[in-house]
């Protein structure tokens, strides 16, 4: 493999560890000696050949291909082979094949549209992994150090480094109350196993979660501003917190209102004064479920 011209960009390792299509561990795997800034110097040889790949694919796609579009897939075929990443090489094989062999414009179109969407979505992703500088922080935290990237560390060696850094993460809980007393409680009840983070104004939720990312939620029921029924659809309409796991703190432990925030979202509920030992079986329970799926 010729790796001797690298460019110099930078991706968020843990962003392509995500990408099923690019399949990164199973390649580290395959190339031990392979560096971190070869393998991002790979990527970005794909970031500039992949706008002229998408391009000959609506050619293809428009029964309008040529020569010049065949070149541009036999270039990204060659680049996805060495990168161990065959989602769309045999797509693109028959397509070339249906065009140049069988001279079957028809189907060759539909080899293009059928990996066509596909591909742009896998583009995009690689793209939005890249990053300008090569120091990366965590967003999440600011109070963790940033992280440079050791280009010149083996790309598996440096995979064990992240893997071994998310096992010791503490997890996020936010915590949402109107009342000083149970918010500190649950930072000593639950800051042994997670990092928690109190908000006695539920006003400024939304605010909050522009920077930080939760693994979990505990809503008061009652507050004066914002009670914890409102509060869900804001959590909710944030992507990534779709599925995110919701507690109900409350003291008034009726059917009805057990019911109205399942109906709302909410994962579970919890009446206060609350059990510190049921409290916490509660969060690992949901946290593990959330991980699972």
């Amino acid at each position: 493999m010729n790796t001797e011209a690298v460019d110099n960009d930078n991706f968020d390792l843990p962003t392509l560890l995500k990408q099923g299509c690019l399949n990164t561990r199973a390649f580290a795997a395959t190339e031990p000696i392979l560096s971190v800034g070869e393998y991002f110097g790979m990527l970005s040889t794909f970031l500039k050949l992949a706008p002229n790949v998408s391009s000959a694919l609506i050619k293809f796609a428009h029964l309008d291909g040529d020569r010049e579009a065949c070149k541009s897939l036999d270039s990204m075929i060659a680049l996805l082979e060495s990168l161990g990443c065959n989602s769309f090489i045999l797509d693109f094989h028959s397509l070339l094949d249906a065009y140049g062999k069988k001279g079957n414009w028809r189907e060759a179109a539909a080899y293009a549209r059928q990996v066509e969407k596909d591909f742009n979505a896998f583009h995009l992703w690689i793209k939005a992994a890249k990053r300008t500088s090569s120091v990366s922080s965590n967003p999440e935290d600011p109070s963790l150090k940033t992280l440079v990237t050791p280009n010149e560390l083996p790309l598996g060696e440096f995979i064990k480094h992240l893997d071994d850094e998310e096992a010791n993460r503490r997890l996020l809980v936010l915590a949402v109350d109107d009342s000083p007393v149970i918010l500190k409680t649950l930072a000593s009840v639950l800051g042994d196993a997670y990092k928690v983070f109190t908000l006695p104004k539920s006003t400024k939720l939304k605010d909050v979660l522009q920077k930080l990312t939760p693994e979990l939620f505990l809503l008061d029921y009652q507050m004066p501003e914002l009670n914890g029924f409102e509060l869900v659809p804001i959590i909710r309409s944030f992507e990534e917190h779709k599925e995110t796991p919701i507690i109900f703190l409350t003291s008034i432990g009726t059917i009805d209102n057990v019911s109205a925030a399942l109906a709302l979202g909410a994962c579970d509920f919890i009446v206060k004064p609350f059990n510190p030992d049921i409290l916490r079986e509660k969060i690992k329970k949901h946290i593990v479920r959330k991980k699972m799926f």
